[in-house]
């Protein structure tokens, strides 16, 4: 049996010239020389309903299993190794930073569990290294054909959930595979944690390019040392430009993660919530301002607010495609309901990026997997203690 230090060092130097077809193959092989018996490497599908096994020379025994229902699931839900009662498989979350990716088994008679966890750390290495320019693994995640306006905002969207030591922010988007007008960003600037979200009229390609289109806005502009008033103009007139019939709400955010200041614009988008010690506060309301698509920033900028977080203070965007889902019934989803479930996930001390899994499960179910109008729930939470 290797030691640790032997097989990350043989994983690593041939996956080189691999493509991503053959890294489960690879991962098989090089557990063998570790010991173990077999192994698997399955990914989330882009719902995170069900874990799919990708090929490998040996096939799984199960191809699909359940997110919310196997073991492998509750590997992925808890972001903890799992081991069965008779202590010879083991399934371990496959994690790139903070987001889940998938799971890892790994079979033997006596299993080297850190040994294991550690091989899970450099698969999920592999795979995102692999997936961008291996289709295999794109196509891996997905249960049924993507639109092409969908197809276009997954190209843009950013990993679902980013985090350091201070902050983590994960965000959720349906219909999965048809989605139209939403969009959402997330990244981690010299001075804290920048948060957009943008909900672009209509349901169609129109409103896909304008929602990719401002998505490309926000980064050019912050990438130039613009600031969110900038944004807010350079969106406003790429949208007046190339996208005259399109409005577009959003909401522009940064968090400074040294001193909890939260500094957004709001641009006629549903106002955020606060979460803070098991209650939702709408501390964080203000008056909106005209959304993007008029030119009407470059003469009158918007109206820049600020508050001050507490550490463990969370926050959370939303299109509102969330509060007013219907049911079949006519029921609306509503605020009090979603800030109820958001509550309980955190009275249950579920990981953020599960909390917004299930959170947009009760979604769905309220409106009987029919959706109308994009979803989408961005949470960041401030932890500077953590």
């Amino acid at each position: 049996m290797e030691s640790s230090c032997g097989f990350v060092a043989d994983l690593v130097a041939r996956s080189q010239l691999i493509s991503g077809r053959d890294l489960a193959g690879l991962v098989f092989e090089v557990g063998r020389t570790m010991g173990l018996t077999a192994t698997g490497v399955y990914v989330a599908d882009v719902q995170q309903t069900r874990l799919l096994a990708l090929p490998q020379p040996v096939p799984s025994a199960e191809p699909e299993l359940d997110v919310d229902s196997s073991s492998a699931g509750l590997a992925y839900r808890m972001e903890r190794t799992h081991l069965t009662q008779d202590g010879t498989t083991a399934w371990i979350p496959l994690v790139d930073g903070v987001e889940r990716l998938g799971v890892l088994r790994a079979e033997g008679s006596a299993l080297p569990v850190a040994d294991c966890e550690t091989l899970a750390g450099v698969t999920a290495l592999l795979l995102v290294s692999k997936s961008s320019h291996s289709e295999l693994l794109v196509v891996a995640e997905r249960r049924q054909p993507m639109t092409v306006q969908a197809e276009l905002l997954w190209a843009f969207l950013p990993p679902r959930t980013i985090g350091t030591a201070e902050a983590t922010s994960t965000a959720v988007l349906e219909p999965a595979y048809n989605a139209g007008g939403d969009a959402f960003d997330h990244c981690f600037t010299d001075s804290g944690l920048h948060l957009t979200l943008l909900d672009a009229m209509g349901h169609d390609l129109a409103s896909g390019g304008a929602s990719a289109a401002g998505l490309a806005a926000c980064r050019a502009t912050r990438r130039s040392g613009g600031r969110l008033t900038d944004i807010v103009i350079e969106i406003d007139q790429i949208l007046d430009t190339w996208f005259s019939d399109r409005l577009m709400t959003a909401i522009i955010a940064e968090l400074d993660v040294r001193d909890g200041t939260l500094t957004w614009v709001n641009c006629a988008h549903p106002p955020p919530l606060l979460v803070r010690g098991g209650q939702i506060l709408n501390i964080l309301e203000r008056e909106a301002d005209l959304p993007l698509g008029w030119n009407f920033h470059s003469h009158t900028p918007p109206t820049i607010h600020r508050a001050r977080l507490e550490p463990g203070d969370r926050l959370l965007l939303y299109s509102d495609g969330v509060t007013e889902a219907r049911s079949p019934q006519g029921d609306l989803f509503g605020e009090q309901r979603l800030a109820d479930t958001v509550i309980r996930a955190v009275a249950a001390g579920e990981p953020a990026p599960e909390a917004l899994r299930r959170l947009l499960q009760q979604l769905m179910r309220h409106q009987e997997h029919k959706l109308v109008d994009d979803a989408t729930i961005l949470m960041a939470e401030w932890h500077p203690d953590a």
